[in-house]
């Protein structure tokens, strides 16, 4: 976390902003994708040497790019042309095998994402695979709270205000 130091007047309110673009994989993401695979290994629906599958726009698929190769797991992304070339590449950088699903026009639409979700579910029931459904998962809540933990602690409980930006509003 940092203080800004003049953006508020001096004798104004001190404001900190967390710095989750810092994070390996430039998003606060990565602390869901640790807390969804982690949860999975300690409960058997993962196993070594498991396929993890997810639908993404990026930066999950991205934070789960990551953890998946630092723990040695396959990753196989459900995404579309609809997305971030750079995102995508991302993923693909840090081992992930994409399947795109085309889109209409480039525009993200409810049946792209349902699409998307139909292709992530047929990867899904292939043999020693775990589906993350980031938007169904439960887990997902630990990596959230983890960042609002580490806030309380980084400021020793003295928060009067808390703005959060979002993307796709899992977070919240």
């Amino acid at each position: 976390m940092v203080r800004l130091r003049k953006v508020a007047p001096p004798l104004g309110a001190d404001i900190f902003v967390k710095l989750e673009w810092e994070n390996p994989t430039g998003s606060f993401k990565a602390r869901m994708a640790q807390a969804v695979i982690s949860r999975a290994e300690e409960d058997g629906r993962l196993k070594p040497g498991g396929t993890v599958v997810e639908y993404t726009g990026g930066s999950t698929g991205t934070s789960l790019a990551l953890v998946c190769s630092a723990k040695g797991y396959g990753l196989r992304i459900v995404s579309s042309d609809a997305f971030s070339r750079e995102k995508l590449d991302h993923m693909a950088a840090l081992g992930a095998e994409l399947t795109l699903v085309p889109s209409e026009g480039g525009l993200t639409t409810k049946k792209l994402i349902l699409d998307m979700i139909e292709a992530a579910r047929g990867l899904s029931r292939e043999p020693r695979t775990y589906w993350t459904d980031q938007l169904n998962n439960h887990d997902s809540l630990a990596g959230y709270t983890s960042l609002g933990e580490e806030i309380w602690a980084q400021t020793k409980g003295k928060i009067d205000a808390f703005v959060h930006c979002k993307g796709t509003a899992a977070s919240l």
